[in-house]
């Protein structure tokens, strides 16, 4: 017996796919859609030739923007946005890591002065192989996208 496994198909709008195990709700609040008046699928931890497992969000009638796609990458580097319209991929949009993220996540070291002034967060964002990095304009210190992505405001 074969088992498969069924997400269901969107007419109109946005799937993320091949995000990294675990990183869909972050993703979910990093757009903000939990706020929106879209209707979301997400499949957590499926089986992935690529990844061995990995999350999906489907977006309903809502396109991401390139700025929105680019930021998603910050939590998934090998993400693969698609664009649906009337059932069919019609765009991939091709993502790049951005150089900085502004305001997006809040810095993890309690003594940075973004913890106690209404200041905006600067992140200059470098990779070293699969390893991403985000260093604070303002503490100067580094952090793994892991310590970043519990943060975000």
């Amino acid at each position: 017996m074969t088992k498969t496994l069924s997400v269901a198909a969107i007419q109109h709008g946005t799937v993320i796919d091949h995000i990294n195990s675990g990183q869909a709700l972050h993703i979910i609040r990093l757009l903000d859609l939990q706020k929106k008046n879209h209707k979301v699928t997400i499949g957590l931890n499926l089986p992935s030739k690529r990844l061995q497992y990995k999350d999906i969000i489907k977006i309903e009638n809502h396109v991401l923007s390139n700025d929105e796609a680019n930021e998603v990458t910050v939590l998934a580097p090998l993400v693969s946005i698609n664009i649906i319209d009337n059932f069919e991929v019609v765009k991939k949009i091709n993502t790049t890591l951005p150089s900085h993220i502004v305001n997006v996540f809040a810095c993890p070291n309690p003594a940075c002065i973004t913890q106690s002034e209404p200041v905006e967060t600067y992140f200059k964002i470098e990779t070293h192989g699969n390893r991403v990095n985000f260093f604070c304009r303002y503490c100067e210190k580094s952090f793994d996208r892991n310590q970043v992505s519990e943060n975000i405001k």
